[in-house]
């Protein structure tokens, strides 16, 4: 049984996903108190009684990624990665535990994929692709191939990052954004071809 840390619009989405899968969802988890139920499945302020720790697994379906990193790494929990049924995904490639593959995500040989990774709806990753733990890749965004993400980065829907760029920690990469050079960490980047609008601290 799974549990979802976040009752949101994300998670509605990962819901289904695991629905789709005959994976049993057993409720969520959240701190607002004025929600108590999302697609039919009862939220929590807390883990329930009724949570067994040998057995049943979460997911943070929070789209933030700095709060993704926190919650992972203050839960002693086990975390389940799941694919939309939808995707297309190379054998040779890795999924770190905790991750998300939405609908229509294609991804070519030999990528490898962090922990608490978002892979949203018809993104495309090509070969020998890195993304580091907490990157969050929005819709219809595409990487080339051998792109690496650092840690905690979010790529806007609709960006392309041409062959073999390496981007920074923690930099916002914004919508429609080309990157056709490096990025260094903290960075934010929009425009075609990407500039840097703002340097944030890490």
């Amino acid at each position: 049984m799974v549990y979802l840390i976040g009752a949101s619009g994300h998670a509605k989405v990962i819901i289904e996903i695991l629905e789709d899968l005959d994976i049993k969802v057993g409720g969520l988890l959240d701190s607002n108190p004025e929600i108590k139920t999302l697609l039919d499945y009862k939220v929590y302020e807390g883990l329930p009684v009724s949570f067994n720790p040998n057995e049943d697994k979460l997911i943070i379906s929070i789209g933030n990624n700095a709060i993704r990193k926190r919650l992972a790494s203050s839960s002693i929990h086990k975390f389940i990665s799941v694919r939309h049924i939808n995707t297309s995904i190379s054998k040779r490639s890795t999924i770190g535990e905790g991750t998300v593959i939405m609908a229509g995500v294609s991804m070519n040989s030999s990528c490898n994929i962090g922990n608490h990774v978002i892979i949203n709806t018809n993104a495309s990753i090509d070969h020998d692709c890195i993304l580091e733990n907490y990157v969050h890749i929005s819709p219809n965004a595409a990487l080339a191939g051998n792109v690496q993400i650092g840690e905690g980065t979010h790529v806007g829907i609709g960006a392309c990052i041409i062959q073999g760029i390496k981007i920074g920690r923690w930099c916002t990469i914004g919508a429609g954004a080309v990157i056709i050079h490096d990025v260094p960490d903290g960075a934010t980047v929009i425009g075609n071809p990407g500039r840097i609008i703002k340097m944030g601290k890490i």
